[in-house]
């Protein structure tokens, strides 16, 4: 598996039912009560993120998914840590719902909002650099989730194309990205690892390639 240098490999790779990963979520924070339980999912860029959180919300009907990349719209690639703690991780931990137009939004005329009902059982908020100290305190559980770079940058290309202005982008994100990484390696802190390529075989409606477990201190 090709990684960006310090990153650190899983390994003990098995086939696991995708609510089998549920309950392991939920049980990494027995206390959670009066409001969603909220839990990150990280990754680089192309490693399945968005498709793992579509799958979940699938298999826990009263939750919802928060996009790290509305709350950077227009605003930076990873400098929206405080905009996510205070205008969507606050009000989910007071059991409140969301409503936040983001400073961009409104600078853009970007119609819509971030919105998320009160009442639900998870909110699952996904996106590249969500798992980082600053946000800790906030997040319940968390899900890293690991690729070949060869595969991502293939699903990348296929997603956005192949031209020098994505190229620029590609090359810029990098550059904030791999410092970021490297300063807050989210594959220590997640509770679980998840294989965003494998070659084990498994059904991907109902399960998940999962690396050995481990007990952060924090996740």
């Amino acid at each position: 598996m090709r990684l960006h240098p310090g990153e650190t490999e899983a390994g003990g790779w098995r086939v696991e039912e995708l609510s089998t990963v549920v309950e392991e979520l939920r049980r990494a924070a027995p206390g959670v009560s009066g409001r969603p339980l909220i839990v990150a999912i990280d990754g680089r860029g192309g490693a399945g993120k968005s498709v793992l959180a579509r799958r979940l919300r699938a298999i826990v009907p009263s939750s919802e998914v928060v996009h790290t990349d509305d709350i950077a719209w227009n605003q930076a690639y990873f400098d929206w840590a405080g905009l996510m703690a205070e205008h969507v991780l606050r009000p989910l931990h007071r059991g409140g719902e969301v409503a936040f137009r983001p400073p961009a939004w409104v600078a853009h005329d970007r119609p819509g909002a971030v919105q998320v009902p009160a009442g639900l059982e998870v909110v699952w908020v996904e996106g590249t650099g969500i798992v980082r100290e600053a946000l800790l305190r906030w997040i319940d559980a968390s899900i890293w989730v690991q690729g070949d770079l060869d595969e991502q940058e293939r699903r990348l290309v296929a997603r956005d194309g192949d031209s020098a202005a994505q190229r620029e982008h590609v090359a810029a994100w990098l550059t904030e990205e791999l410092p970021h990484m490297l300063r807050e390696q989210p594959w220590h802190k997640a509770t679980v690892t998840i294989a965003g390529t494998t070659g084990l075989r498994h059904d991907p409606d109902t399960e998940v390639v999962v690396a050995a477990g481990h007990r952060p201190e924090r996740a």
